[in-house]
């Protein structure tokens, strides 16, 4: 279909004059929203946002068909700026505006000067350009030196000089980021960090849906929906949301990070860069649940600043550090096929340790051995999903009879097997994992060593930090684990307690 390309064919067009002047921005969310629900019900409307579909989701689709302007409130990595950025899914494919207008006039209703003059000019011979609903979206991340100018606008000394204006006319107006947002969606990540004498500019186009510029006797009423993100801790550490800018908000939409260790997984599945074209790969099912378990772990730990929060980004950030420590494995060793290891965890860390602020007694004990502690409760808690109840003991058996046996990051699959295979029955415990012995070197590696990490993380084994598996510890008596008891005063201490 053609589309019409003067302010004539317009107005015999299906974009009737009565459409655009009756229908906001906010009527047009809310109208195309209320269509998509009434044809497809059971359709996601905001497609990659994963857990969200009984909680935020809903008050999201509240407040369009409310015409509210609304806030994601929510901790840091909870996809506050991608639901903002969705929206623009709800605007019709095609906006006409007047050609080369700043603020996207409205060809039947112009509100600046020069589209009024230029219909008065030209008529139906007036030029019509059209906005894509990504091109009626316009964001800006909120910092302190933000100013009313860049927000609203200002005069524009050069535009004066060069047109032969007055400094009084509307011709020397620079528009400001809001203005140039007419007739689509304005969004302000981070709004705290909004100076409060800036956060007053917003009053107007809130309340009485329009704005005033600096130096000009003139009200631009603009067709805007409003939309913040912001992060409850800002209000401490850096700003706030001033008390009458709140009141305008029509909706607080609170955000959070996913409930369950699934939705973890699938969030990370379509966030992370695991499909890499170089080599074959196989992810197992639990190395994916150990590196969502981290960030579940670290949620609940007080080591940990549970304010900042931990954001989703950690188990994507370690899931490619994994993957990419797997591939270095391989590359090295000259294998077809890459298969992560609990080993490619822990060189994971550096991924880690820098998404996580700590509490006074994390800070004590360092980010690393945080990081390490976190990945180790992963581990026994995922071992416990796939072996409760099962009868280990003829692999312990073979630690405590001294055994030992070494597993670096980077040994190869092969040289790895030949070891494993003389643990005795731990190739026969990989069931659970669904491996069996017939499977390939670099799978069966894989799946021995989480049983042994998982082992070790329920102090059933030992484990060296060269990765040296071995027996554990013996368990001591309640008397030997008192603080500064040497074993060789046994003897003496017994024969003091009966005398």
């Amino acid at each position: 279909m053609s589309l019409p390309r003067t302010l004539g064919e317009l107005r015999t067009s299906p974009f009737t004059e009565q459409r655009l002047q009756s229908r906001s921005v906010k009527d047009e969310l809310r109208e195309n929203l209320a269509a998509r629900l009434r044809a497809c019900p059971d359709e996601a409307i905001f497609p990659g946002i994963v857990g969200y579909e009984d909680t935020v989701v809903p008050q999201i689709v509240n407040a369009i068909l409310s015409r509210h302007n609304f806030i994601l409130l929510g901790l840091r990595g909870q996809a506050k700026s991608r639901i903002l950025r969705a929206l623009t899914a709800l605007l019709d494919p095609f906006m006409p505006y007047l050609a080369g207008c700043e603020i996207h006039d409205n060809p039947y209703a112009p509100i600046c000067r020069r589209c009024r003059e230029e219909v008065a000019r030209l008529g139906d011979e007036s030029p019509i350009a059209y906005l894509a609903p990504d091109e009626r979206y316009v964001e800006k991340l909120a910092t302190p030196d933000v100013t009313i100018a860049d927000l609203i606008g200002d005069i524009d000394p050069i535009k004066a000089a060069r047109g032969g204006h007055e400094l009084s006319s509307e011709f020397t107006v620079h528009y400001g980021l809001l203005p140039r947002a007419n007739r689509g969606i304005f969004a302000i990540n981070e709004l705290p960090d909004l100076a409060g004498k800036i956060q007053v500019g917003l009053f107007n186009i809130m309340q009485e849906g329009d704005v005033q510029i600096k130096g000009y006797p003139i009200r631009l009423p603009l067709d805007v929906a409003l939309v913040f993100s912001a992060n409850p801790e800002d209000y401490t550490a850096r700003g706030k949301i001033i008390t009458p800018l709140k009141d305008r908000i029509g909706s607080e939409i609170r955000t959070h990070y996913p409930a369950t260790v699934e939705e973890g997984i699938a969030i990370t599945s379509q966030e992370a860069w695991t499909h890499r074209n170089a080599s074959a790969m196989h992810l197992p099912n639990y190395v994916q649940e150990v590196i969502e378990r981290i960030a579940f772990a670290a949620r609940e730990d007080k080591k940990i600043d549970k304010r900042s929060g931990v954001s989703q980004r950690l188990p994507i950030s370690a899931m490619e550090n994994v993957i990419s420590n797997a591939e270095r494995r391989a590359i090295r060793n000259d294998e077809k096929l890459v298969v992560p290891r609990i080993s490619d965890v822990y060189a994971a860390l550096p991924a880690i340790t820098g998404k996580l602020e700590l509490e006074y007694e994390g800070e004590m004990k360092g980010a690393d051995h945080v990081g390490r502690e976190l990945i180790r409760t992963a581990i026994a808690k995922t071992y416990d999903q796939y072996f409760t109840g099962a009868n280990m003991n003829q692999v312990i058996q073979w630690f405590d009879l001294g055994g030992e046996i070494q597993l670096s990051d980077s040994i190869s699959a092969t040289d790895a097997l030949n070891n494993l295979t003389e643990i005795q029955g731990l190739l026969d415990k990989l069931g659970p994992l669904q491996i069996s012995r017939n499977g390939g070197a670099e799978q069966q590696v894989s799946a021995a060593e989480f049983i042994l990490e998982g082992l070790h993380a329920h102090k059933r084994i030992g484990r060296s930090e060269e990765r040296v598996f071995k027996a554990g510890e013996k368990k001591q008596e309640p008397r030997e684990r008192e603080k500064g008891f040497d074993p060789e005063e046994r003897p003496y201490r017994q024969k003091r307690q009966f005398n």
